[in-house]
């Protein structure tokens, strides 16, 4: 048997020979299974530790000295069957070269195929926010990309230029207003060379809301006066008139006047006399005028209807409407009551001369300035031709009122 030590520690190297039978295979028990089997050679485990390097010679059992000799037993015994159930494969039968295998970390997740990893991220994210911790932390995670993604809309969306502020206000009854013939028209389009146009003479007449009744008959003297050289009625002239006064005292840094309204009443509906209809005393057009549909023909806009047809009797499309022709929306807006009847009528060109004049001098314009008059016209119709028309025609007024 030998030194028992050494049987223990896996170094005894007889082989086990199975026992025979003691009768021949081919005897009465051949067949009948009564036999026993050839016992077949049974693997022993493999114990690298114990092998040599490549250049050692082999060495007799009894002067190999065991690997973990000084160790107490239970960690050699421990060793051992730790060993035992290894796998028989060429590494294992490879000698040892002294090089270890280096390991690099995570080296699984970089050969991982990216839709891989995409997967196995979403299924964490997925697993995460069914904890309790994934339920209070994702509304908030999902909140905060929402801002963010709302802000980066809104960084995209505001224009990148915006207007400049506005000159200081100028007197209406001062002197001739500065030029900026550079700034450009909305559009692309330059300015033309001429100044503004100029200024009217100024209408004198009632303080705002001191009077009863219709207010803009305290301009009859002035519009009797100034009427017949300009070639205006005397009831257009006192709606706008007022207008102007009414603007000089409640929207002093604007600078309108009359001759502007003046131009764009002319241009629009002849100061109220287009489609057959008539100026009556009190500043009513009759028949109502009524511009043609806005169905996109024809250079106008298609604008459906709004209003349902209260104020244009369309109920498909809008139309615009009175002397000064405001469309539906834009008198819900910035109607006016000038005459003091407890009625905003877009039909009233008192009402209409003062709507109008509000309109103009929106955002703070200062129509003394070029830039800002051509501005204000092409806000209410953004028509180079229709601007340019504006202007003669306030031009001429201008000139005529002075003579």
């Amino acid at each position: 048997m030998g030194d028992t030590q050494l049987v223990v520690d896996g170094e005894d190297r007889t082989t086990l020979r199975p026992l025979r039978p003691a009768a021949p295979i081919d005897g009465p028990l051949a067949g009948s299974g009564a036999a026993p089997e050839p016992a077949t050679r049974l693997p022993r485990p493999r114990r690298p530790w114990l092998r040599s390097k490549p250049d050692d010679h082999p060495k007799p059992a009894d002067e190999v000295k065991p690997a973990n000799a000084g160790k107490p037993d239970d960690e050699a015994g421990t060793a051992a069957g730790d060993l035992a159930g290894t796998k028989d494969d060429p590494a294992a039968t490879t000698p040892a070269t002294g090089l270890r295998r280096r390991r690099v970390q995570f080296a699984h997740a970089v050969r991982q195929p990216p839709h891989r990893v995409a997967i196995a991220a979403a299924r964490a994210t997925r697993d995460w926010s069914r904890r309790p911790s994934g339920r209070l932390a994702l509304p908030g995670v999902f909140l905060l990309a929402l801002v963010a993604a709302t802000a980066a809309a809104g960084a995209l969306l505001v224009p990148a230029t915006a207007r400049g502020p506005r000159p200081v206000a100028v007197d209406a009854t001062s002197a001739a207003p500065t030029t900026d013939p550079q700034a450009p028209l909305p559009g692309g389009m330059p300015l033309p060379t001429q100044t503004a146009p100029p200024l009217g003479t100024t209408p004198t007449g009632p303080v705002v809301g001191g009077s009863t009744g219709r207010p803009s008959d305290a301009l009859a003297g002035w519009a009797a006066q100034v009427g017949p050289k300009v070639g205006i009625s005397p009831v257009a002239m006192q709606a706008y008139g007022y207008a102007e006064v009414v603007l000089a005292q409640t929207n002093r840094s604007c600078g309108l006047s009359w001759t502007t309204l003046a131009a764009i009443g002319f241009v629009e509906s002849g100061h109220g006399q287009a489609n057959g209809a008539r100026l009556r005393p009190d500043g009513k057009a009759l028949p109502e005028i009524i511009g043609l549909p806005l169905d996109g023909k024809g250079g106008r806009m298609r604008i459906p209807d709004t209003d349902r047809g209260v104020m244009d009797k369309d109920p498909v499309l809008d139309r615009a409407v009175g002397p000064m022709q405001f469309i539906p929306t834009t008198w819900q807006e910035i109607g006016a009551d000038a005459d003091n009847d407890g009625v905003k009528d877009p039909h009233d060109l008192d009402d209409a001369a003062l709507a109008a004049g509000n309109y103009l001098c929106k955002g703070g314009r200062n129509l003394t300035i070029p830039a800002d008059w051509w501005n204000a016209i092409l806000s209410y119709n953004d028509v180079r031709r229709y601007a340019q028309d504006v202007y003669d025609t306030a031009n001429r007024y201008g000139q005529a009122s002075h003579t």
